[in-house]
């Protein structure tokens, strides 16, 4: 008798009370998704567990706004000054007094990159002597004029444009 019932359960004519399914029922698929709703095939569904999802760009909060040419080129710009601290999340860049080359005078950097954009208003830099006294207004647009070119230079040199 148990045999019978279970043979009777896999066959697809009639409507079973075991969870067979005939041609007028709704389909095997269907009935999954409404009885299993977060149940479904990970490739079609898209929960974050196939292979492909690993290529995926999530949005899990950790984007950083920061240019990565503004960046590199920072540090390439200001190389003769000793880094002290980097924080990439918030575009800080804090150096030391080094002795640019061919100079006399030691001097300190802050480097501030706020927004993702390469442009002029997404950098902020900071250059003071010895004493603590900031430099001339000229000398540090120079040097940010310096970062910008360097910047460009390297997004061309990418193929970024």
């Amino acid at each position: 008798m148990l045999l019978v019932v279970i043979v009777a359960a896999c066959g697809g004519g009639g409507t079973n009370p075991l969870g067979g399914f005939s041609s007028g029922d709704i389909t095997e698929t269907e009935y999954r998704r409404e009885r299993f709703p977060n149940s479904g095939n990970p490739i079609e569904e898209g929960d974050g567990t196939s292979i492909f999802d690993l290529f995926k760009q999530r949005d899990d909060g950790t984007k950083i706004g920061v240019n990565r040419y503004l960046w590199n080129a920072s540090l390439d710009v200001l190389d003769f000054l000793p880094v002290q601290s980097v924080d990439p999340f918030t575009g800080v860049i804090v150096t030391g007094y080094g002795v640019p080359p061919g100079g006399g005078s030691a001097y300190r950097a802050t480097v501030y990159i706020r927004d993702p954009a390469l442009e002029a208003r997404s950098l902020n830099v900071s250059v003071q002597n010895r004493s603590g006294r900031p430099v001339s207004a000229s000398t540090q647009r120079a040097i940010e004029d310096a970062i910008l070119t360097r910047a460009r230079q390297m997004r061309v040199a990418d193929g970024a444009l």
